[in-house]
C-alpha cells in the first residue's frame, strides 16, 4: 500500500473526528480504519499533534521546516571552517 503523507493540519482533523467516533463507541482500531489510517498511526499522531489546534499545527511545520534549513546552514559552514583549517595548516 502505498504510504500517504498529511499535513499536520489534516492530522489534526483526523485526531478530533477520531474523538468524534470514539465517543460514539466504536473501537480505536474501528476509528482507524474508518480514518484508513492504522491504529498506531494514530496512536503516533496523538503523542505528537493530540494537544494543537490546526493554526498550532501549521505553525510547528513551519517552525520544524526552519529548523532543518537553519542546520544544513550550520553543517554547511562548520565544513568551511574545517577546510579553512585545514588550508591554514597545509593539509590539502
Amino acid at each position: 500500500m502505498a504510504q500517504k503523507r498529511y499535513s499536520p493540519e489534516q492530522i489534526v482533523m483526523k485526531l478530533r473526528e477520531a474523538d468524534r467516533l470514539r465517543e460514539q463507541g466504536l473501537t480505536v482500531e474501528a476509528v482507524a480504519r474508518r480514518l484508513r489510517v492504522t491504529s498506531v498511526t494514530l496512536r503516533r499522531w496523538r503523542e505528537r499533534y493530540g494537544a494543537l489546534q490546526a493554526d498550532e499545527a501549521a505553525r510547528l511545520r513551519d517552525l520544524e521546516l526552519e529548523n532543518e534549513r537553519l542546520k544544513r546552514i550550520v553543517v554547511e559552514k562548520e565544513l568551511e571552517i574545517t577546510v579553512l583549517r585545514d588550508v591554514a595548516k597545509g593539509k590539502f
